[in-house]
């Protein structure tokens, strides 16, 4: 039995190009393994065929703590610390305490129509990515085009795709049953809604007290591991041997810049209207648990920018408030201005998308800053469009389902439910399913209607402090 994303020899190659892409000389080490046999190269899919020896094994180990004693020297335009972040927003406008949800009945009620896009949009756009996930971005072209459906304005279909296009590229294998437009029937199970749903239930029970401690005491009582990926598994298997965090986030864990945090951001946005740094500021204690620099960063990122898309009405507004919460000479800082130029240099997102892949294409297709980049381009090119907005993330590969579901999260909010187009809405069924405890079968009207009373719970806990 092969145990993804934790079998040290399986984590050797991530931490061997992660360290390299920190600017930090392992040589030495990478020499070392090679020379005993360990493959240098990280894999695609997290594991290797077939168990190695145990003295693989237990190299493995040790290259891994090794890793761990040479952390990078980046604290000065990189650090995790909250309060170093902080001192580095220099360009960053405070949050007013007198924000959060409009008063009068007509204010409250657009409120919550924006977040209830928020969650359709978070929904439909992870769904629209399911089929492709870990497809690259020529085969999503290739299938796109063999059923008629390039450019791409409409879900995926399996009705019509050629035997051998359909080899060449095989859909994903857990996603298709239930993500193709022939087998839409509601919104089916995917991290990318749950982590929002354990966020809206964590937020209704400590509100701003919320603590990195209470998200991992969540994990562990609500969370199957085999749920979680990458970063996320790593740190549910420190906790699980008595790390507490930060250090479940730091210890032989090669996934730390990597999108896991980023996705989990989106319910402290909701829930700030208005208030992007302290949207912020709340996702960080959320993504410390599994994250460091720039994978905490995404996280960051998306917070302030949901809390602006609630209340915004360009898109570069919602870009202004994201960047304005993380550390500005900070690799995510520089792939989000990277790719939020391209619509001055090329015309057509296509022409974008290999800029960015020229410039990220090396990274890992769950690595945070190419997939930052990509987001950040479809928000730009969309302009608010939902379609185009959810389309564009989908299309340009990598983390398709991650990327549609953040877009379609900020292009729903910047919409509102009432108008978005209902190809997109009308096969989510207003049904979620969920193995959460108390969230299988939801209605997204249901979760507008309790992330509206959050915020308003968390409105009044800002004006106190």
């Amino acid at each position: 039995m092969r145990l993804t994303w934790v079998q040290p020899e399986d984590l050797v190659g991530h931490g061997l190009a992660q360290a390299v892409l920190d600017g930090v000389d392992v040589t030495d080490l990478r020499t070392a393994w090679v020379a005993a046999g360990g493959d240098p190269e990280p894999l695609h899919a997290g594991a290797s065929d077939r168990p190695v020896t145990p003295e693989l094994r237990l190299l493995a180990g040790d290259v891994l703590d090794e890793l761990d004693r040479r952390p990078a020297d980046l604290d000065g335009t990189e650090p995790t610390d909250l309060a170093a972040i902080r001192r580095l927003r220099t360009g960053a406008v405070p949050d007013r305490k007198d924000v959060g949800v409009p008063r009068s009945p007509a204010g409250r009620s657009g409120y919550r129509d924006r977040v209830h896009g928020a969650w359709l949009g978070r929904a439909a756009g992870c769904l629209l990515g399911k089929p492709v996930e870990k497809i690259p971005r020529a085969g999503i072209r290739e299938i796109l085009e063999a059923t008629g459906r390039w450019p791409l304005t409409d879900w995926f279909t399996a009705v019509g795709l050629p035997p051998e296009v359909a080899r060449r590229w095989p859909w994903n294998r857990r996603s298709a049953p239930t993500s193709l437009a022939e087998n839409i029937a509601g919104m089916p199970e995917d991290d990318d809604l749950n982590f929002a749903l354990l966020a809206l239930e964590l937020l209704e029970r400590h509100g701003r007290a919320l603590s990195t401690q209470d998200v991992a005491q969540a994990w562990l009582t609500e969370l199957p591991a085999g749920r979680l990926f990458t970063a996320e598994r790593i740190a549910y298997r420190n906790l699980l041997l008595g790390h507490l965090p930060p250090a479940t986030a730091a210890v032989r864990n090669p996934f730390t810049d990597w999108i896991g945090a980023q996705i989990r951001a989106d319910v402290h946005g909701w829930t700030h209207p208005g208030a992007p740094l302290a949207a912020a500021d709340l996702a960080w204690r959320d993504a410390v648990l599994s994250h460091t620099r720039n994978g905490v960063y995404g996280a960051m990122f998306v917070a302030a920018a949901c809390a602006a898309a609630v209340v915004a009405d360009t898109v570069d507004e919602v870009l202004d408030a994201g960047l304005a919460a993380v550390p500005p000479d900070s690799r995510y800082a520089r792939a989000v201005r990277f790719a939020r130029a391209l619509p001055a240099e090329h015309a057509d997102f296509e022409a974008a998308v290999d800029a960015i892949a020229a410039e990220y294409g090396q990274l890992h297709w769950v690595h945070v800053l190419n997939n930052a980049a990509l987001l950040t381009a479809a928000l730009a090119y969309g302009a608010g469009d939902f379609t185009a907005t959810i389309t564009y993330a989908v299309r340009g590969g990598w983390d398709t389902d991650s990327n549609g579901a953040t877009a379609g999260s900020i292009a729903g909010a910047l919409t509102g439910a009432g108008a978005l187009p209902q190809r997109w809405v009308a096969p989510l069924r207003n049904r979620l399913a969920s193995t959460l405890p108390g969230f299988d079968g939801i209605g997204f009207d249901e979760l507008a209607d309790r992330t509206v009373a959050v915020a308003g719970t968390v409105a009044a806990q800002r004006k106190d402090s």
